[in-house]
């Protein structure tokens, strides 16, 4: 291969990208392990088992199309954990090539294998992100193997996507990215706050139009500028950086920012990196062969980027979408609309037999959203709340709750012991309630004011009953409990 392929300076890029992506994948197999029973186990709210019923292999790519059971999960997700740790400790930067790429290759299986059975508990774009991502690491190759600069480019042209599809779906959607007003609103709005999210809500609203500005540049200049030459691409990588770092700083998303920022990694080179990470790598050797696979590589993702880059000029922008079950390349974009109020869902429960509003109500507490106006948001990212992050979205619409809400319910009417670890606080420690109810309420941010007289971060009004009282009959499971004669309550208002 002539030497433009190979991307000399750019060995110090490899290593913080393939130990990054270990440490995320990490993270995700820990999530799997510690939640995905409880969600999508045998016996959780949307079970695996019914989903690969109706779902052919092609559609859906997955080693538990073989088998499932809750031991399997586990067997994957701790030999994800401990491939990746592999990583993370730079064992494979002296194994041979076929070993390191099969060990990435691998790493990506595991995952995709989960996340192609996860439903509506996986329906996010940093699932794809970590899968196409990963996918490509598998080719950059051992340390002692001169890096690839094609799949340096196709990591570029990754972050080109996430950021410039990103930003399109802003400008095509709510008005109030174009008129720099958003940010006013989301600080609050967000789906999971953090623990300075507070404080960001009440900068001045001149800030808040700069912050806007910051997120229109590096996401629609910016993403341009890393296909220029050094020092311009490094510039524009660290643009990117600056700007998820305050995003991890203003609230939870999971592991999308960090990933976001690794991937600007591969458009900085040695020479500005090394200022900062003055390490000390191998010396590196060209391999035909592994030249040759990278090649081909790279014109089978080049033809898969032809729908999500027609998507990106699109009119009717797909936003977080995928082309093929394989996760390979895909198209990302966030917060095309930015809600106005605040909305969340409250659980209660009661061991009254009768039910009613003068009943002694019992909040559940759960881990990352919002509940108890005087606790403090927490910082959970880059670790993922699943459950916490579908709340917020059953409080958008009914719908985004309908399959999953009610079997929700009837594990705390029978106080599951694995679906009560997914929360913080359990009101009913020795007995299971008598009924469950769910109640809408309108969040905002305490005041200054309001938070020096009564420590409160947040104030919230109810809204309207979200889930009328329901109790489970003998026999029957809560999709089939009722609260008196009141058919409603059966279901979701």
């Amino acid at each position: 291969m002539p030497d433009w392929f190979h991307a000399s300076g750019y060995g110090l890029a490899r290593w913080v990208l393939q130990r990054g992506l270990a440490f995320v994948y990490l993270i995700a197999f820990l999530v799997a392990l510690g939640q995905f029973p409880a969600l999508l186990g045998e016996r959780g709210l949307l079970p695996v088992p019914r989903f690969l019923q109706r779902t052919r292999f092609w559609d859906s790519p997955s080693l538990f199309h073989l088998h499932y059971s809750d031991r399997m999960l586990a067997g994957v997700s701790v030999t994800g954990i401990v491939l990746s740790l592999v990583i993370l400790l730079g064992f494979p930067d002296r194994w041979p090539i076929a070993l390191t790429v099969g060990l990435w290759l691998l790493l990506w299986a595991l995952y995709l294998s989960v996340v192609n059975v996860g439903q509506t508990f996986y329906a996010f774009g940093w699932e794809s992100l970590l899968c196409e991502a990963g996918f490509l690491a598998a080719f950059l190759g051992p340390a002692w193997t001169a890096v690839p600069a094609p799949v340096i480019w196709l990591f570029r042209w990754l972050l080109f996507r996430v950021e410039f599809g990103a930003g399109l779906i802003k400008l095509r959607g709510d008005p109030c990215w174009r008129n720099l007003t958003c940010l006013d609103y989301h600080h609050e709005t967000q789906p999971m706050p953090g623990p300075l999210s507070w404080y960001f809500h009440h900068l001045p609203k001149p800030l808040h139009r700069c912050e806007v500005l910051g997120s229109h540049f590096a996401q629609l200049v910016a993403p341009a500028l890393l296909f220029a030459p050094q020092p311009i691409a490094t510039g524009s990588a660290l643009v990117i950086i600056i700007t998820q770092s305050w995003l991890v700083l203003s609230g939870n998303y999971s592991w999308l920012n960090l990933t976001t920022i690794l991937l600007a990694f591969p458009a900085i080179d040695d020479r500005a990196l090394g200022r900062v990470l003055p390490l000390d790598l191998p010396a590196t050797t060209v391999a035909a062969g592994f030249d040759w696979v990278v090649a081909a590589l790279t014109l089978l993702l080049l033809a898969l980027s032809w729908r999500p880059a027609r998507n990106l000029v699109s009119s009717t922008q797909l936003m977080n979408a995928s082309f093929e079950p394989f996760r390979l390349v895909n198209t990302y974009g966030a917060f095309g609309s930015v809600t106005k109020e605040r909305r969340e869902v409250v659980i209660e429960g009661t061991s009254d037999d009768d039910p009613s509003d003068d009943s002694e109500w019992r909040e559940y507490g759960f881990k990352g959203k919002p509940g108890d106006p005087k606790r403090r948001p927490r910082q959970f990212a880059p670790y993922h709340l699943r459950l916490d992050w579908l709340m917020w979205f059953a409080a958008l619409s009914p719908a985004y709750a309908a399959s999953w809400f009610l079997p929700f319910v009837e594990k705390l009417l029978e106080n599951d012991r694995a679906t009560l670890k997914l929360l913080r606080h359990n009101p009913f420690p020795d007995a299971p309630p008598k009924a469950i109810r769910a109640v809408l309420y309108r969040y905002r941010y305490s005041t200054r004011r309001e938070r020096r007289e009564t420590g409160a971060w947040w104030v919230r009004t109810r809204v309207r009953t979200f889930l009328p009282p329901i109790q489970l009959q003998v026999g029957e499971p809560a999709s089939s409990a009722s609260a008196g004669s009141d058919s409603s309550s059966r279901h979701v208002e």
